[in-house]
């Protein structure tokens, strides 16, 4: 739909009843929240029906916008997260009053700490029942309350006529602002009330934050007179991998990536120090810059302290970019502060330092100190992590252009340091931020619908699949056909090694571990076990031919035998 189509109406001629005739009664609330999603661009809709929710559907089945049925509520915020990591575009969710935005709640939570954008639009209790503690169906004693602070707001819609305004406050978070999740709750009774006339020009775009150019003098002066330049790079700025690539080499700073930047710099690229920032040869470097520009990334424990010990340091000046201005003040203060969206800041910073002299780089620094570094840490891996990078690789050099979207398990931890994505959007996964389990399966589903022409992989542990395994009947009903990786090591095997380090006797993480090709073919999936990468590599180019997912088990102990390192 035309977004400059702004003379256009939608008022209660365009409503119908069920056999195609013009109906007299008016449209609803509820009609009217599904026509303003067509206008901002909404393809798809994850949620489950309720008793609470049905009249948010009523207008759906004639919209061009899909509906997808999760077997689990949080599987509805993890499908909309992994759409919104590939598309940049915000999931958006339909959910029940109560026990629904509860189950949803760890997948908000998940969003809100990578700043990714979603949009839950729920049901809540009429309007002269809020907070009446009448135990009423679904009934929370004050469900906005609960979700305020897992993302950038919550609203109670009390009038249908404020709606488009909420809405545009929602895009205007997801497109202008760091990106978290929105929640919205509509009364039952406001729900079906009458909307009225709604124009496509309600779908205001609001623009993104431009630097103030003081800011930006002063970060190009300290940049041009930099000999150790070094720029650390998150999420927010995976929209400005050209303009990152352009001001690196320019410069001649190696770049760090956090996880969630990964493919901002492809692999192979000179600069590209990885994301090691919590291993000694990276923090040492780092530490060496004499200057330092962090840009989209908080800074956080995550991505530059995995191993919890305190020792990640900046030295020298450091200039930080970030679309929000309290981040910048987050755990380590700035010499210079920007507040900008990302691409805006480096194409700013590019143009003023092609117009003024640049020092050179330190002739022991560069290019040729990063290799030095990065050839420091690969020593550093122990077998374990060599042969599950070759797990990685054979995906990679398997299935061109694939998105792996992975859980919190062991592959995934060791991918983290040693994988350097071949594009921005294709490996992101849980184990950093909130750190949750169970992820993987439905944000692999989201990313295929964002990315239906591209091969997506999912890559889980025996432990975490089983919280979210149901979600194999949603992939093969909405005919995604996911390529899901299991690596099993029966039971939490990454929480069984940490309780040993530390003299534990383990206790409830050998846990009973069902067979999952029968469960894969129970629920009308392919699936195959492997445990090389020849084999590996045969089972993924089948799976990439099919229409329907495939479950593919490799067992840690026979993947560690036949590939040592």
């Amino acid at each position: 739909m035309n977004l400059r189509e702004s003379t256009r109406h939608f008022d209660d001629r365009n409503v119908r009843t069920a056999n195609g005739q013009a109906g007299s009664r008016h449209r609803t609330c509820g009609e009217s929240l599904v026509t303003l999603l067509e206008i901002y661009g909404v393809q798809y809709v994850f949620g489950i029906p309720g008793v609470h929710t049905v009249e948010l559907y009523r207008g759906l089945a004639r919209s061009s916008i899909r509906h997808v049925t999760p077997r689990h509520e949080q599987g509805a915020g993890f499908m909309a997260d992994g759409y919104a990591r590939v598309t940049g575009k915000p999931g958006v969710c339909f959910i029940i009053t109560g026990p629904g935005m509860t189950n949803i709640a760890t997948a908000m939570a998940q969003a809100h700490a990578d700043s990714i954008p979603m949009l839950v639009i729920s049901s809540v209790n009429a309007r002269s029942e809020l907070g009446s503690g009448d135990g009423r169906l679904h009934e929370l004693p004050s469900q906005r309350e609960v979700f305020n602070g897992l993302g950038a707001f919550s609203h109670t819609l009390l009038d249908a006529a404020d709606l488009p305004q909420v809405l545009a406050r929602a895009f205007a978070v997801f497109e202008s602002a760091r990106p978290r999740p929105v929640h919205i709750e509509i009364p039952l009774d406001v729900i079906v009330s009458p909307a009225g006339v709604i124009e496509a020009s309600c779908a205001v775009r609001a623009a993104k934050p431009a630097a103030h150019p003081a800011a930006l003098a002063a970060a190009a002066e300290l940049l041009a007179e930099a000999r150790r330049p070094l720029i650390l790079a998150g999420g927010g700025a995976a929209d400005a991998a050209a303009e990152l690539r352009e001001l690196a080499e320019r410069l001649q700073a190696p770049v760090a990536l956090t996880t969630n930047a990964k493919g901002l710099l492809p692999s192979g690229q000179p600069l590209l120090i990885g994301s090691t920032q919590s291993l000694p040869h990276t923090r040492a470097m780092i530490r060496e810059a004499d200057v330092v520009l962090a840009v989209g990334t908080e800074l956080g424990e995550t991505d530059y302290d995995v191993v919890f010990d305190g020792g990640f340091a900046i030295a020298g000046k450091l200039i930080r970019i970030d679309i929000d201005a309290q981040q910048l003040m987050r755990n380590v203060r700035p010499d210079v502060a920007i507040v900008s969206d990302a691409r805006e800041a480096l194409s700013e910073l590019s143009t003023r330092l092609h117009e003024r002299p640049v020092r050179p780089a330190a002739t022991d620094w560069g290019a040729a100190r990063v290799a030095a570094v990065r050839a420091a840490n690969l020593a550093g891996y122990d077998a374990a992590m060599r042969s599950q990078q070759r797990l990685i690789d054979t995906i990679v050099g398997t299935l061109p252009g694939v998105v792996i979207a992975g859980d919190s398990t062991s592959p995934v931890y060791a991918g983290n340091f040693l994988h350097d994505a071949p594009a921005p959007r294709s490996w992101f996964n849980s184990s950093t931020g909130y750190g949750t389990l169970g992820y993987g399966l439905p944000a692999a589903i989201g990313a295929k619908l964002a990315a239906p022409r591209r091969p997506v992989v999912c890559l889980i542990g025996d432990g975490g699949l089983q919280f979210t395994l149901p979600e194999l009947a949603s992939a093969v009903e909405a005919r995604v056909p996911v390529i899901v990786l299991v690596w099993n090591n029966f039971g939490y095997g990454e929480i069984r090694k940490y309780m040993a380090q530390r003299d534990i006797t383990p206790v409830g993480v050998d846990i009973y571990t069902p067979d999952f090709a029968a469960l894969a073919k129970a629920f009308g999936c392919e699936a195959a076990r492997v445990d090389d990468p020849r084999t590996l590599e045969a089972e993924l180019r089948r799976a990439a031919s099919r229409d329907v997912p495939t479950v593919i088990e490799v067992r840690e102990a026979d993947w560690f035998a036949r590939v040592p390192s």
